[in-house]
């Protein structure tokens, strides 16, 4: 990939991606419902806090990283740990295999669910969702091998595709998506708040019970899902921030990027928790919101059709664009690693893998248990192996002046310290409560 490639022309178009990487299924489901069934506005305030958290210094710190060397994964904590010790560069470079197999996890189990939304797309394209009992079409085609494969193949086909040119590419089909993506929920929004009784999900949303805020669960629900949806996982963002310039800001861009994640689940939610209320609906329901819970309410308004239309077509950009970033994070790192392959040859790989593997876990029954794997373990565990490497094993003096790099005022040691003493333990309790939940269920 040439150097120009390899860059975003703009800090409009990389805010726009990493929005893009950010913003998926974490937001359009998992906020609606996490929000639905953890306290409603209780569980937004205990988000906010961490989104303000994990956004100006989890996520800037990976933006500097990626940025100071470079390249993806294997050569960023390559760097980071070498930078302590030159001995400890071999170390650096083994420990970035586990977060960046992490990405790839992600993306057989998001290919999948995509590929779910798809075909949602073309039956609501096509009216047979808008008379057909959305429970039984979900049930038959989420339980049966092999139901989704046209829609899977196009998916990771067409998302490879858009990475031919790097980040070039990624930050063209992300300045029309993510516009589109905002305004079609927007519209959605707009739509939902005439519903009878939407005023109650209002009300639950924004209304805090303050005790939930006492109940330890609310905010490790809401710290996951903070951690989930800026994708914070010691792997994905660190590649965009490879192919930033060095003369942007990087603890600004982050905050940006928090800003346009947070309006997008919000939106989300906006549509979700009050269309579910109007309808005396489960909004804690997961998957099933989409193709069980929203079909319902859709076949039940005027120009349901159109609206379906809209919300799948949302849906789909929103998954591509999450997809992407995890198949770039993957390739440039195998690039770096194996430098005499060329980025056709990686992609080819990455697409024979993906479908090799993700092809048969297409049922929810598979693909349910495999994204607990990645939600439980791998997201956590990555999210905790990048806190420490770059703020306890990377030099501070290193962290520091690429994260200050580009800024008017640099942040200092206040930054730092909430870093190390705030961000770190955020991660690793969320490793363990994690780990200890999967146990006791």
């Amino acid at each position: 990939m040439s150097n120009n490639q390899k860059k975003f022309a703009s800090s409009w178009g990389f805010v726009l991606s990493a929005v893009g990487s950010a913003v998926g299924m974490a937001n359009v489901w998992g906020f609606p419902a996490k929000m639905g069934s953890n306290g409603g506005g209780a569980f937004l305030i205990a988000y906010l806090a961490f989104i303000l958290l994990f956004g100006i210094v989890g996520l800037s710190a990976e933006y500097a990283v990626g940025r100071r060397a470079r390249t993806g994964t294997l050569g960023s904590y390559r760097m980071a740990w070498a930078s302590r010790s030159r001995k400890l560069d071999r170390a650096g470079g083994l420990l970035g295999w586990l977060p960046l197999a992490g990405s790839m996890c992600i993306a057989l189990g998001y290919a999948v669910i995509i590929a779910y939304v798809l075909k949602a797309f073309f039956a609501s394209a096509g009216g047979s969702l808008m008379t057909l009992d959305p429970g039984g079409w979900f049930e038959t085609f989420s339980t049966t091998d092999y139901s989704v494969t046209p829609f899977h193949i196009a998916v990771v086909v067409g998302t490879l595709l858009t990475l031919l040119l790097g980040a070039k590419s990624i930050e063209k089909s992300n300045k029309v998506m993510m516009p589109l993506f905002f305004i079609i929920f927007i519209v959605l929004a707009v739509r939902v708040a005439f519903l009878p009784g939407a005023a109650e999900g209002y009300r639950y949303m924004f209304t805090p019970r303050w005790a939930d805020l006492l109940d330890p669960m609310v905010w490790i629900w809401a710290m996951g899902q903070a951690f989930f949806s800026l994708s914070i996982t010691g792997s994905g963002m660190i590649v965009y921030g490879a192919y930033l310039d060095p003369a942007e800001n990087v603890v600004a861009l982050a905050k940006q990027t928090a800003l346009f994640d947070t309006i997008a689940a919000m939106v989300a939610a906006l549509v979700i928790i009050p269309a579910c209320f109007a309808y005396g609906l489960d909004v804690g329901a997961g998957p099933s919101l989409l193709f069980v819970t929203l079909p319902r309410i859709l076949q039940d308004i005027p120009l349901g059709r159109l609206f379906a239309i809209i919300l799948y077509t949302a849906m789909v950009f929103a998954g591509v664009s999450s997809l992407q970033n995890m198949f770039e994070a993957v390739g440039e790192s195998l690039l770096h690693r194996f430098p005499r392959l060329n980025r056709r040859i990686v992609l080819l790989i990455l697409c024979a893998v993906c479908l090799g593997i993700g092809l048969h876990m297409e049922p929810i029954f598979k693909w349910g248990p495999w994204m607990d794997i990645v939600s439980i373990y791998i997201i956590p565990i990555g999210a905790t192996l990048g806190a420490v490497s770059w703020f306890w094993i990377m030099r501070r003096e290193d962290l520091m002046e690429e994260v200050g790099r580009g800024a008017k005022k640099a942040p200092g040691r206040l930054w730092y310290g909430i870093g190390r003493y705030v961000y770190v333990p955020c991660a690793i309790i969320l490793c363990c409560v994690a780990l200890l939940l999967k146990v006791a269920f």
